[in-house]
């Protein structure tokens, strides 16, 4: 089970499984249907499955320093809180939003004593652990090189940018993933069926087509998918026959985001993703704006789309402006560092950039043609003049013999034969004259003369 990180107060001391009896009815939901133990998790089996090395470590108490790393709603504070109901360690929390230095040498000074009277362990743990500044985190790691505190520090942000090199050393990072689609929807189809944590006094129904927006709209954050799963509930009141029916329309007004017609393994994802497509290639950049919006705001994958992006750079702009490759690859770059939704205007740069660039396919034709001739015949051996010849040997058998060293010559081009002798002469790539490859022709023909204008 990914271990979702659902907020929720802080535990006093070792223990809290959030078992009183008045917690139902003050916690939310989120903090409600936190797991308590490994049998409640869903996700994140590369880390917390059986016999994988966190999971042994903290079932043995033989826990190391660690940095839990991944997106809202991972699981990086429910993984510290689970920790806790497991070890035998004291456990104490603390958030870097609200704590300083002088928290930290209090919990500090406790762990000594503590350590004295009973041999006990301290296991601390501190969220959103980027927020601290260099002088806090400073102050933490004399301590956890002494071993006075096994130290968990939990961070949406890259540790490698945010957590300083000398406690970075100190702590094994362990990565969380976004919850997938499948482990969202368990997750809340847990918490309709739960009794007293969960929904169940209520008596709900949730239409299909809600629990599908839900689980998209949640985008692999379980306390947004909780929490306005709860507000819906509270909402929407029972009907005659006792049963609350959350409709498509209760879920949208609780996300606060209307449900778009999309389905990201079916009919919509490739007709969308061939519109795109298709109106990039028909220099139409309010169109190609327009459906990549549609895909984006409905919960599409920014990767999957950039990924189109980079291919449509060279299948159909190609070398008519080399620089469209550049511009897509750094959308997903800039897509990938700071994320979604900020990443859409990376995305839609590109994708103005794209649809309004010079058009050509030759580099996509001329490679079906390399791959053809590939296949379909024989794989001769590199000419004899093209090959290197490092040692005397080489050299006696003929490499590199007769080789033209183009630089040696006007203009730095000389004529010479580049190809086996069974595919002499054969031409691959024919350029057009749109937009840079108009350059590229006049080079070619500049250099090569009428063999340019031949073609296959």
């Amino acid at each position: 089970m990914t271990l979702f990180d659902l907020g929720g107060p802080e535990l006093k001391g070792k223990k809290d499984t959030g078992d009183s009896p008045d917690s139902s009815s003050v916690m939310p939901l989120a903090a409600r249907m936190r797991p308590r133990n490994f049998a409640e998790y869903i996700g994140q089996q590369h880390l917390i499955g059986e016999g994988h090395v966190l999971r042994k470590s903290i079932e043995s108490d033989q826990l190391p320093s660690l940095i839990l790393w991944g997106p809202p709603g991972s699981g990086k504070t429910t993984l510290a809180y689970v920790i806790a109901n497991v070890s035998r360690s004291y456990f104490a929390p603390m958030s870097a939003v609200a704590a300083g230095v002088a928290d930290l040498r209090r919990v500090i000074e406790e762990a000594r004593t503590r350590r004295k009277a009973t041999g006990q362990r301290t296991i601390l743990f501190i969220d959103e652990i980027h927020r601290f500044n260099k002088s806090q985190q400073d102050a933490i790691l004399p301590y956890v090189e002494n071993g006075e505190v096994t130290f968990i520090g939990a961070t949406t942000e890259n540790p490698s940018f945010e957590v300083i090199s000398a406690l970075l050393s100190r702590s094994r990072v362990f990565t969380l993933n976004a919850l997938t689609d499948k482990e969202i929807r368990l997750i809340i189809e847990r918490a309709l069926k739960d009794d007293p944590r969960g929904l169940a006094s209520l008596n709900i129904s949730l239409a299909e087509d809600a629990l599908e927006n839900l689980v998209v709209m949640s985008n692999g954050d379980a306390r947004i998918a909780l929490n306005a799963l709860e507000l819906a509930a509270q909402a929407t009141q029972p009907g005659g026959d006792g049963v609350r029916k959350i409709n498509l329309a209760a879920i949208e007004d609780s996300l606060q985001k209307r449900a778009l017609l999309y389905d990201k393994a079916g009919d919509q994802h490739y007709d969308l993703i061939s519109a795109l497509h298709k109106t990039l290639r028909g220099y139409d950049p309010d169109a190609a704006l327009y459906w990549l919006g549609r895909m984006l705001e409905a919960g599409e994958d920014p990767l999957y789309i950039v990924r189109r992006l980079i291919r449509f750079a060279s299948e159909d702009v190609g070398m008519a402006d080399p620089q469209a490759l550049v511009v897509a690859v750094a959308a997903q770059q800039a897509a990938h560092f700071i994320g979604m939704p900020e990443g859409n205007l990376a995305l839609a740069q590109a994708v103005v950039y794209l649809a309004t660039a010079p058009k050509s396919n030759s580099l996509y034709t001329a490679y079906g043609r390399v791959k053809k001739d590939v296949e379909t015949t024989r794989n001769d051996p590199v000419p004899l003049h093209l090959r290197n010849a490092p040692t005397n040997l080489m050299k006696n058998l003929g490499y590199g013999e007769g080789y033209k060293y183009a630089h040696d010559y006007e203009s730095h081009f000389v004529e010479q034969q580049n190809l086996p002798d069974s595919m002499k002469g054969k031409r691959y790539y024919f350029p057009s004259e749109q937009g840079y490859e108009k350059t590229i022709l006049a080079r070619l023909k500049a250099w090569w003369g009428t063999r340019v204008d031949k073609k296959e």
